[in-house]
């Protein structure tokens, strides 16, 4: 056994170092037999004594201490396997397969499988399983056993590694390995984690909408009466989850609760903002509230500021919803009822005299509306041109493409009609001929993304927006001056109102008000939806200005191919769950299928049942969608899960990389999941 077994490394040396001092003994002995023969003979029967004595004390103790070393490293080696054995963390070994070759007594006790089980640990753990494993050499999968949480820390131990130094056996493939697996429980850390997170604050402004229209449709002895009931709803609502309740203005209030109980408002759908519209204590009007909530920050200032920016997209958005931002995303929640007229004009007032002060101080304006642009976004554009020639400022309104249902309206403005023939640039135009100090004016759009050219938002310094769709997270940022009121049936209808304030002297000629009135016309579908009291007052004023009816009439009559599209659009449609109607119109043979779809998909609300309508098309490699309803559903609501967006009764959106089918299957899908939701009713 001595002379198949060596010793190596520093151990080696140190059973070698008797040996070397021979080697200085000899040195030694030599230099004896210079100075004296008689003492270098005695000095060499010592050496060789030595030799002989180191030379049979290591020839019977090398096996002996081999012996000791072999049985403390088995002895080590049983100490270990028994430690690894009690380990107090649950601990096993499994193959690349995640099959089962070993586990400790803590595993044994947490599972109950005992030492000879050996099938996968995903019977055990169905959330480590064999893909999982194999994607990392290291990583930490969440587990739970029961109702204890726990973290699975799972490391591949590759065969190359633990053969490296061995002697014994060897493996040719240097990527095989076993895998181990420890489990921590994390229950009580999660708890307080989550505990943690439930004693957060969240911070909620409540603004009662309508609150001066409301006041003034009750009698004064009553008024009190119905603030009171308004105040008791308030502070019982949230007073059912601990909140504390503040009254900071006669029709605003200050609200700070945990978090925690955000869950129970949502599982509630906020019943608050159906429960203010049943009082009734004289007032004709139903109260609508809008809520703004933040939460999601450490810092209660922040939270604070969230709110703040929930409130104030919640009333753009038209009211009666609730909003809900946090670090991530924003949740929206009602907004299922129509938003009420303002009957004053202040604001309308207001924003036309800062439109005339920016228009003072520049000299050059890009107008612009969205993509595809409209007959609504054309004739405000037209609008603001208006307002700019009024003061001799150069006004050029960037247009790419040109609808063939807005082609006879685009054709009145030439230079044979008194026009400058740059009046109208492309989106290239602009980019290349931007001046910096010049202005932006947005239209009928509130969204960066769907602009004519965007590129024009970034470089501008002085950005205008006016409006009338509802607002989401994605709207254009730093407009020194935004107008958008998704009350009005149009945004014609915004500009109507702006120059009758903007300056007395504003003139107006008979095609420019044609525009602006026809605008007004397409989005209110011939004044029979979304129509208030002041639509009716803009379309006088254009009336007075000039407008004709007949003349608007010819210019919005559709060619024979668009017409026949959108009758086979009807003709197709299917009625889905009794009461949405789904259609695709056809693309062919028609330059603004954009256009014949929205058209489809008003006709279909004529039909006796129908509570929405969809109808789709493709044009320019997308799915464009075009939705309406009349009072029941909201279809924003539903088109912003396809990443659109519009009004309460009129949206839309656009779907790439999809087939039609496809896209036909995610709008049921959508409708099925907000039904099982509640959402849709």
């Amino acid at each position: 056994m001595g002379t198949e077994i060596q010793f190596k490394g520093k151990f080696k040396s140190y059973t070698r170092l008797p040996f070397f001092m021979i080697l200085l003994f000899a040195a030694l002995n030599v230099w004896l037999y210079v100075l004296d023969i008689q003492a270098g003979f005695v000095c060499t029967i010592f050496v060789i004594a030595y030799i002989v004595i180191v030379a049979l004390i290591h020839r019977h103790d090398k096996p002996i201490i081999m012996n000791d070393l072999i049985d403390f490293a088995t002895q080590y080696g049983t100490v270990q396997k028994r430690l690894l054995s009690e380990f107090e963390i649950p601990y096993a070994l499994m193959d690349a397969s995640g099959k089962l070759l070993w586990m400790n007594c803590a595993f044994t006790e947490l599972t109950g499988k005992d030492k000879v089980y050996h099938k996968s640990i995903t019977a055990v753990f169905p959330e480590i399983t064999k893909e999982l494993i194999s994607k990392k050499d290291e990583q930490s999968i969440p587990v739970s056993w029961g109702d204890r949480q726990m973290r699975a820390s799972v490391k591949k131990v590759y065969f190359k590694e633990i053969l490296k130094d061995n002697n014994i056996i060897e493996t040719e493939k240097q990527d095989q390995y076993l895998v181990v697996a420890y489990l921590h429980d994390e229950t009580e850390l999660r708890h307080y984690m989550q505990e943690n997170e439930d004693m957060q604050m969240v911070s909620g402004l409540v603004y009662i909408d309508n609150f001066d229209e409301v006041i003034e449709s009750v009698e004064d002895v009553k008024q009190s009466l119905l603030i009171a009931i308004v105040d008791r709803k308030v502070n019982k609502y949230f007073s059912s989850i601990d909140a504390i309740v503040k009254k900071t203005e006669k029709d605003k209030y200050f609200v700070v609760f945990k978090k925690k109980h955000l869950k129970t408002l949502e599982e509630d759908k906020y019943s608050i903002l159906e429960d203010v519209k049943t009082i009734k204590a004289g007032n004709e009007v139903a109260i609508t509230l809008s809520i703004g909530m933040g939460s999601g920050c450490k810092d209660y200032i922040q939270n604070y500021e969230y709110a703040r920016t929930s409130i104030d997209l919640a009333l753009g958005r038209g009211g009666d919803q609730v909003v809900h931002k946090t670090k991530e995303k924003v949740h929206y929640y009602g907004g299922n009822s129509r938003q009420i007229d303002k009957n004053t004009r202040v604001k309308a007032r207001v924003k036309a005299l800062a439109l005339r002060e920016i228009m003072l101080s520049r000299d050059k304006f890009y107008v612009m509306g969205h993509s595809i642009c409209d007959i609504d976004a054309f004739g405000a554009a037209i609008g603001i041109y208006c307002a700019g020639r009024h003061f001799g400022k150069k006004v050029q309104i960037v247009l790419d493409e040109v609808t063939t249902s807005l082609r006879p309206i685009k054709d009145l403005f030439t230079t044979a009609n008194g026009y400058p023939e740059d009046m109208f640039i492309s989106s290239q135009q602009a980019v290349e001929e931007f001046d910096y100090h010049a202005a932006v004016i947005v239209v009928d759009t509130n969204k960066p993304g769907m602009t004519e050219c965007p590129q024009l938002l970034n470089r501008a310094k002085t950005i205008v927006v006016f409006d009338h769709h509802r607002q989401s997270t994605d709207v254009i940022k730093n407009a020194v001056l935004s107008y958008i009121e998704p009350y009005a049936s149009s945004t014609c209808e915004m500009i109507a109102e702006v120059l009758q304030y903007f300056d007395q002297d504003v003139k107006l000629l008979p095609h420019e008000v044609d525009s602006i009135y026809a605008g007004i016309l397409i989005d209110t579908n011939n004044f029979m939806t979304k129509t208030g009291v002041r639509t009716f007052e803009a379309a006088a004023y254009l009336r007075r200005c000039g407008a004709e009816v007949t003349r608007v009439r010819k210019l919005l009559r559709d060619d024979m191919n668009a017409y026949k599209a959108r009758a086979e659009a009807v003709r197709h449609a299917e009625v889905y769950k009794g009461c949405f109607a789904i259609s695709v119109c056809p693309a062919d043979n028609i330059e603004s299928p954009t256009v014949a779809c929205a058209q489809a998909a008003n006709e279909l609300l004529n039909i006796i049942g129908i509570r929405a309508s969809f109808v789709l098309t493709e044009y320019h490699g997308k799915i464009f969608i075009s939705s309406r309803s009349i009072d029941e559903i909201n279809v924003q609501r539903i088109m912003e899960r396809l990443g659109g967006g519009g009004h309460l009764n009129t949206a839309g959106a656009q779907l790439t990389g999809c087939s039609m089918e496809d896209a036909v299957n995610t709008i049921k899908n959508t409708l099925d999941e907000m039904i099982k939701e509640g959402d849709i009713k």
